[in-house]
């Protein structure tokens, strides 16, 4: 009975929805979910009582995973500093070894984000999380003190296998606990952690070029074992903060737990969400025609995103070169917290996606053509913003449009896993012999923004159709006062139910 009295309260149903199943949730249980069956019911909030809530879980939530995730792209990337400070020559990296070493990563990086997102749950969260992060931080350490170039590659491949883990992991995780139109600024946020590494990246280098010499070790192997000890501390750290889900979290009180979990449930559906696990999922998953254009979204901003942050120090002196990246970055956080913030206000994510996208367009074209250098370094500030800002929104728009808990963590580690060999390939184009214009690498990002432009509108009309469909079948149901599913029936069918609205 507490269970229907909290369904009659939800303002999150949606109205069409509600209507078309009302009659059967009137005469039977609604199914629990994500452990409200413990829980007081729900509070009513007002609008600053909501604002306090959510506050209150992000101080918790995202400072620690803003860190961890730094500290990933900080070490993920930094071997474009180390390049600076003696490590081709050191390890005699000739001809293409460089650009293999960089690939390497990237092959089991996205082979494991999909096993990785399966077992989270399962190992939770507030352990699987910190976990990955000590052991990737331990892995980094010891990536400086390598000898050889085959040692080099061995080290970077269990870098990707640890680190595998965590983005995807981190969004799901998020999806977990925020309404899908409040996700955007809180991977903005995550994500923002990415942006300032890379100026962080370059300051911190530049800092550590000074122990070369220190123990016998030149720049390069510093840079990774600093960096590396860095995120071993920020994992065990970890383990003391992460909590697992919003119904064991401690650091809320009941109500507010009953709360959350109440407004996921009825987020983007009349019933709530499938929690539990079925082979099926993995199935609908890999079948479902939005993952793969979000994929082919994913790779039009992630080639530039890559080939930007392995390929900016240019020339001017080492030292130089490494100062030179951080106003791009700095400039490049700001416009990721601004159109994230924009983006959950007007709820859509398309529009933000296709501004990442032009100003990629502008920065490419820029730099492939023969202008100055200081054209060039502005169009690279075009190409970091364009990239890092449009990112939170490609990730955001497929975790909003898939339902059920492991379709969408399966989705997502699909959409991220596969959607990242488009950095490998942005780890090979960018040859010694193409400076300094680099005409190849250049435009091969200029046709990976080309998919872009070609994916992002298909797939809005795609949602625009399929939504307006499902709105004429919601209203002929109502009319002729038909009673279509069950609520079981409409869980099962997740982002497939007449009641659930894609977003544009």
């Amino acid at each position: 009975m507490a269970s229907t009295e909290r369904v009659a309260r939800s303002g999150s149903i949606e109205k069409n929805a509600a209507e078309s199943v009302e009659e059967d949730v009137s005469v039977k249980p609604v199914i629990a979910y994500g452990g409200e069956e413990t829980l007081p019911p729900p509070p009513e909030l007002n609008a600053e009582q909501q604002k306090a809530l959510y506050r209150k879980i992000d101080l918790r939530l995202m400072p620690i995973l803003t860190l961890m995730y730094l500290c990933s792209f900080l070490d993920r990337g930094n071997i474009g500093n180390a390049k600076l400070q003696g490590l081709t020559t050191q390890l005699n990296l000739t001809g293409n070894k460089y650009n293999i070493a960089l690939t390497m990563y990237f092959v089991p990086y996205c082979l494991f984000e999909c096993p990785a997102n399966l077992v989270l749950k399962k190992f939770r969260p507030s352990r699987w999380l910190p976990g990955i992060t000590l052991a990737w931080g331990v892995i980094m350490t010891l990536m400086g003190l390598v000898k050889t170039y085959p040692q080099l590659v061995g080290v970077r491949i269990l870098l990707g296998i640890a680190e595998a883990g965590l983005f995807p992991g981190v969004v799901y995780y998020l999806t977990l606990w925020y309404p899908r139109h409040m996700i955007q600024f809180r991977i903005g946020i995550f994500f923002g952690g990415a942006t300032l590494a890379g100026a962080f990246s370059g300051l911190l280098a530049f800092g550590i070029s000074f122990m070369a010499g220190t123990a016998g070790l030149l720049g390069w192997s510093w840079i990774f074992i600093i960096e590396g000890l860095l995120t071993v501390v920020v994992g065990a750290i970890s383990f003391f903060i992460l909590v697992d889900f919003p119904h064991t979290a401690a650091f809320l009180t009941p109500e507010e737990r009953a709360y959350v979990i109440h407004r996921k449930k009825y987020d983007n559906s009349s019933v709530g969400e499938e929690e539990h696990f079925e082979i099926r999922h993995i199935w609908e998953t890999i079948t479902d025609w939005q993952v793969y254009m979000h994929i082919l979204i994913y790779m039009s901003i992630i080639a530039p995103l890559y080939g930007i942050s392995l390929f900016l120090p240019f020339g001017f002196t080492t030292a130089i070169s490494q100062l030179l990246t951080v106003p791009p970055y700095v400039f490049a956080t700001i416009t990721l917290l601004v159109w994230a913030v924009w983006s959950d206000r007007i709820k859509t994510r398309y529009p933000f996606v296709l501004a990442g996208l032009t100003f990629c367009l502008v920065g490419f074209v820029i730099n492939i053509c023969d202008v100055p250098i200081g054209a060039k370094y502005f169009g690279t500030f075009l190409i970091v913003a364009g990239s890092y800002a449009g990112f939170p929104g490609v990730v955001a728009w497929l975790g909003n449009n898939l339902a059920g808990h492991y379709k969408r963590g399966v989705g997502m580690a699909l959409h991220i896993g596969i959607g990242n060999f488009g950095g490998a390939i942005a780890s090979n184009i960018y040859r010694t012999q193409d400076a300094p214009r680099y005409i190849l690498g250049h435009g091969i990002e200029l046709m990976f923004v080309g998919i872009g432009f070609i994916a992002v509108p298909i797939t809005v009309l795609a949602y625009k159709r399929i939504n307006a469909r499902r709105e004429a079948l919601v209203r002929d149901a109502t009319e002729k006062g038909i009673t279509r599913y069950t609520p079981e029936e409409l869980r099962r069918m997740g982002d497939r139910a007449p009641d659930f609205r894609y977003t544009l």
